[in-house]
């Protein structure tokens, strides 16, 4: 969601014949969840399926001697980290055509992981809370955000922002923690939207969604409910690296347009409508 309301989420979709596992984005009102309001934890590397680990035998297997060992290598934490930064993974979730038959957490584990590396961005519990807020997308039941004692989602961020005046503890943890999420998304995946609305319609710039991803980031990092959930070192993370996560995301995104073919891998990932089309709906 933008400034003005634009809000994006992502749903499962079916095989689109891109180098992408069926996802795509389309108009939503929040990451947060209508019926409970959710902690995002840095869980992708723990949710792995069984089909991710297939994918790592395919892809890494000749290499790295017999199944049954790169199993045991990928239960111990530390090796399945080690495994993961393999660029190889890396290039065939990019390069590969088809439906890639990976989960969600897998798949933006592995991209952030490999463009946050490049950035400086070394923290793993960073690159996992960043991919878990990616995957986040791809649950429609997560899509809205509405407070308690409310029936209506909260549409814009000026909206949130006022509700944090009446929020109670929890709830303004959850809000400034979404916001944050929220201005990193759009700033890191829809950078060149962002910047055609603000030079052609006066909407507000990249440096408004750091702005308020960074500020929003702090407070949540200092909330007590952040040191409940271990989350304090990756939000003041987030917020004062923000610009460089938003720049790591941006990499991203062009890495998935260059590989693209006709309708380019982000726009199969993160469109609402098609060929590209982001426009916001008229209501915004």
């Amino acid at each position: 969601m933008d400034a003005n309301g634009t809000d994006y989420a992502v749903e499962e979709a079916g095989c689109t014949g891109g180098p992408v596992s069926g996802l795509r984005v389309r108009p939503a009102k929040s990451i947060i969840g209508q019926r409970v309001m959710q902690v995002i934890q840095p869980n992708c590397r723990a949710q792995f399926t069984a089909q991710d680990v297939d994918f790592v035998l395919e892809i890494l297997g000749p290499g790295r001697g017999n199944a049954a060992c790169l199993v045991q290598l990928l239960a111990d934490e530390e090796s399945r980290d080690l495994i993961l930064d393999d660029d190889a993974l890396f290039r065939a979730l990019l390069e590969r055509r088809g439906c890639l038959q990976v989960s969600c957490r897998f798949y933006f584990y592995v991209l952030v992981r490999h463009v946050f590396k490049r950035s400086d961005l070394g923290d793993r519990v960073v690159a996992d809370y960043v991919a878990e807020v990616l995957a986040a997308f791809s649950e429609s039941a997560r899509s809205e955000c509405v407070l308690p004692g409310q029936s209506n989602p909260l549409d814009y961020f000026f909206e949130m922002v006022a509700a944090l005046q009446k929020a109670d503890d929890r709830t303004g943890f959850l809000l400034r923690a979404h916001i944050g999420n929220y201005s990193l998304f759009l700033s890191g995946v829809f950078p060149g939207h962002i910047r055609f609305r603000a030079e052609s319609r006066g909407f507000p710039d990249l440096k408004y969604y750091e702005e308020l991803g960074r500020t929003q980031y702090r407070l949540a990092g200092e909330h007590r409910l952040a040191r409940r959930y271990q989350l304090e070192g990756v939000l003041t993370t987030l917020s004062e690296r923000f610009e460089s996560t938003r720049r790591a995301l941006n990499d991203m995104a062009d890495r998935l347009l260059f590989v693209g073919d006709g309708d380019s891998a982000i726009s199969t990932l993160f469109n609402p409508g098609s060929g590209g089309d982001l426009t916001p709906p008229a209501s915004a």
